[in-house]
């Protein structure tokens, strides 16, 4: 048990996140059909996505650039995962970074065991508040401290639509053996279930299991299978080392499904400016492992760094 009363489990608050997994058994009584299943899937890759390229490389690393009515839709698609907002996702996971594996690290299995690095630390009062002093880059911008706010709104607009989708593919087309609440159980709670844990074990399985190629002052760790499930988060050793980095397979054989979404998105203008510091040398600069995350301020680009450091750069802001 954990001795802070800030770090034991918030029973109340933590009912949606349990009743979550407990409505995935109402598949007992839905049944199940191949659009039903194409949905899951298909929810499970969008929102994936939202959490790896949106809420990590993007809110958090800051690792790519893009438009702000495409940085809304980035939050919201990472907001849909039920992971509260993406402001609030951003500042603790910065603050993992700048502490990793040490008693100040919000999740580190080394420090608190695999269930505290889990899941314990997600349903606990202790980080139910957002850290604006590590995201004052992103709190200028009104929609997503809205978003922030309300992050309830975007999975409960996604859980009517489905029943409403599986309420309309019941009536056209009968032979589907497809129903609204079919649609729900899949399409939202179990879709939701398992992008909870392929993000978790991110923060689990990839500090214990796995190769280190970078002498890195934490405990992460590469992992293919973890890489897989999660579109590239499994090269984590790889982006401890190199946290600025959007790509985080570093090699053409380490898979990252993340950086090939936004690769393209970058041909037709939608991101740009992605960054892949993996190459610099460690003369150059700061140490690259050591930079948390980067952010415009106006008219110079800042990197904060593990020691909290922050160092200026004379680069141009667009």
């Amino acid at each position: 048990m954990r001795e802070d009363v800030d770090e034991r489990i918030d029973l109340l608050g933590s009912l949606p996140f349990m009743g979550m997994h407990l409505a995935c058994l109402l598949t007992i009584w839905t049944g199940a059909s191949l659009i039903a299943l194409f949905v899951c899937l298909a929810l499970y890759g969008i929102r994936m996505f939202g959490i790896t390229a949106g809420y990590h490389r993007y809110f958090s690393h800051r690792s790519y650039k893009t438009s702000r009515s495409f940085q809304f839709v980035l939050g919201w698609l990472g907001a849909m995962a039920a992971q509260k907002g993406p402001l609030w996702w951003a500042s603790h996971h910065r603050s993992h970074h700048r502490y990793s594996d040490t008693a100040d690290d919000v999740h580190s299995p080394s420090v608190g065991g695999f269930w505290w690095s889990h899941v314990g630390w997600f349903l606990c009062r202790k980080y139910n508040e957002t850290e604006d002093s590590l995201i004052r880059d992103l709190t200028s911008y009104p929609e997503l401290k809205l978003l922030n706010r309300f992050y309830v709104l975007p999975p409960v607009v996604l859980a009517v639509f489905l029943l409403a989708l599986g309420r309309f593919i019941q009536i056209v087309a009968p032979g589907a053996h497809t129903s609204a609440g079919q649609m729900l159980v899949w399409g939202f709670f179990i879709s939701t279930v398992l992008v909870y844990h392929g993000t978790f074990v991110v923060n689990s399985l990839a500090h214990i299991f796995g190769r280190r190629r970078f002498p890195t002052k934490d405990d992460s760790r590469n992992n293919l299978l973890i890489a897989l499930i999660t579109f590239g988060e499994g090269w984590h050793n790889n982006h401890h080392y190199a946290p600025s980095s959007e790509r985080h397979g570093f090699y053409w054989w380490e898979i990252d499904v993340s950086h090939y979404i936004l690769k393209a998105l970058s041909w037709f203008g939608l991101v740009w400016d992605l960054k892949d510091d993996h190459g610099r040398k460690a003369g150059q600069g700061v140490y690259i492992w050591k930079v948390l995350f980067t952010f415009d301020s106006g008219k110079q680009e800042v990197q904060y760094t593990r020691t909290g450091v922050m160092r200026r750069f004379g680069w141009q802001a667009p």
